[in-house]
Parts: C-alpha cells; structure tokens; sequence
C-alpha cells in the first residue's frame, strides 16, 4: 500500500487537451458490465481470477467513484472506499489500455482525492499496481516504509 500525504497534488493538468479527447468525468460508478470490461483490460486478470458476478458485487461497497467517458463509453475509473472520517482507500484505478498517456488516470486521482479532502478524511491509502509507484508519486503519494504501518493477508489463515 501506499499512503497520500498531505499536499497538493504534483503535476497536475496534462499538457495535451483533454477537450480534445472530449473525456466527461462523472462522480458514478461504471455499469457492472463496463466495470468487468474496464477491469479485464487491465492485466489483473493474470494474478487473479474473478467471475463477472462477483466484480458487480464488489461496487456497491464504493464510498465515491468516478467514471471517465468518452463518447458515452466508460473508458476509466477510480474507486474510493472508506468510512467517510479515518481511512479512505483508493482502488480500481483504471484506464483503457488505449487512452493511456494522455492524463485521464490523472485527472481522476485528483477527482478522488479532491472528495476525500472535501470531506476532511484523515488518512487517504491507495492499493495500486506494480509498476505504478511513479506515476502516483507525481501525485504526492508516498511508499510506505519497511517498518510502517499496513500489511496484506498473504494466504487464507
């Protein structure tokens, strides 16, 4: 896990258009099926093996979303769960293979944190993927040390 410190958020506003792209950011969960579509794009799929009706499942437990479309179509998300005061917990960030690169990840991250801020939470976490920490850095998030707080459940007890 990562944690978010508290400051502005760092390399903000991508210097291509994102008119050009006409992206409508939305505070809305994906559909279950543009979720399922959004989540099998994303490579996860190597490392875990989820039936659609459980990724349905798991969306009513989102505090906030946001949903990037283009078009109409879902081509982005980013997923907020928390207890609204303490812990707020970002997962599910997730882009099209093919509308990478041109700020949207970036533009929902600040979406989610802006609704944590708004809501005066006091510790906002991320679970990202491998291979992501850059890119969350650039947004004033941090790594966890060795010896700090957060672990994973590695295996069934």
């Amino acid at each position: 896990m990562i944690g978010w410190r508290p400051a502005q958020l760092i390399g903000v506003g991508d210097p291509m258009s994102l008119d050009d792209l006409a992206i409508e950011y939305r505070g809305e969960l994906p559909t279950a099926e543009e979720f399922e579509r959004l989540f099998r794009s994303s490579g996860w799929t190597e490392a875990f093996t989820v039936p659609a009706d459980r990724l349905e499942a798991a969306l009513p437990s989102a505090w906030y979303a946001v949903c990037a479309r283009r078009g109409g179509e879902a081509v982005g998300t980013g997923i907020v769960l928390s207890d609204g005061v303490l812990h707020a917990l970002i997962v599910d960030v997730i882009v099209m293979p093919e509308m990478r690169g041109h700020g949207i990840g970036t533009e929902i991250m600040r979406r989610l944190v802006a609704r944590c801020q708004e809501a005066g939470v006091l510790q906002v976490q991320l679970f990202s993927a491998r291979g992501k920490r850059d890119f969350y850095e650039r947004l004033g998030f941090v790594a966890r040390p060795d010896d700090g707080p957060g672990m994973e459940l590695s295996g069934p007890p």
